[in-house]
């Protein structure tokens, strides 16, 4: 596993598409029992180096009911995002995560984590390349179908703060979904 991390963080492939260049960040270990699949590091994480060390990830948090002392122990969690690195500003936000990482990548990491118990898919993009035609024609169906996908998946929405929209428009998923999460997260790290 060190090796193939050691690999991971000297990856280039995307280096000429990158505005701030290359910094792969993840965290995994051959004994993770969750994997946290989300999109890409944003301006924040790219800096800091530090998977989810933003709003967003600390709304995650909340959401897994984990302490960052929890969230951050790669026995526990393994933090393997679409694509390692910050793509870069878009029209509306970030750029999606690049396309190169998880066929390159993933595969790889999953074959050395063979204590996987649940693997957290974070949006859209993350939803699309693990799901594919099981994921419905919108987020919110995938989400609100979220059952269809256990005991393997758990399906999210982003946790950023852009997001507080979607969830003020849908209160089922506090109410409904996220104590399931909390008590399926609870059962596996105990």
């Amino acid at each position: 596993m060190q090796n193939l991390l050691s690999q991971i963080k000297q990856c280039t492939v995307c280096e000429p598409h990158l505005e701030l260049g290359a910094n792969p960040v993840l965290s995994a270990s051959p004994n993770a029992k969750i994997a946290i699949i989300g999109q890409a590091p944003g301006t924040k994480v790219h800096k800091s180096g530090v998977p989810w060390d933003d709003a967003s990830g600390k709304q995650l948090r909340k959401w897994l009911n984990v302490s960052d002392e929890t969230f951050y122990n790669d026995t526990l969690f393994a933090i393997v995002p679409m694509g390692f690195c910050y793509p870069g500003k878009g029209p509306s936000g970030d750029k999606p995560p690049r396309k190169e990482c998880a066929p390159l990548w993933h595969q790889q990491l999953f074959d050395k984590m063979p204590n996987i118990e649940l693997v957290v898919l974070i949006g859209m993009y993350a939803q699309n390349y693990y799901l594919k035609d099981k994921a419905k024609r919108t987020l919110t169906e995938t989400v609100d179908n979220y059952p269809e996908y256990l005991p393997d998946y758990f399906v999210l929405p982003h946790p950023s703060p852009r997001n507080r929209f979607w969830l003020t428009k849908n209160p089922w998923f506090e109410s409904e979904v996220l104590p399931i999460l909390k008590k399926k997260v609870a059962q596996i790290i105990s």
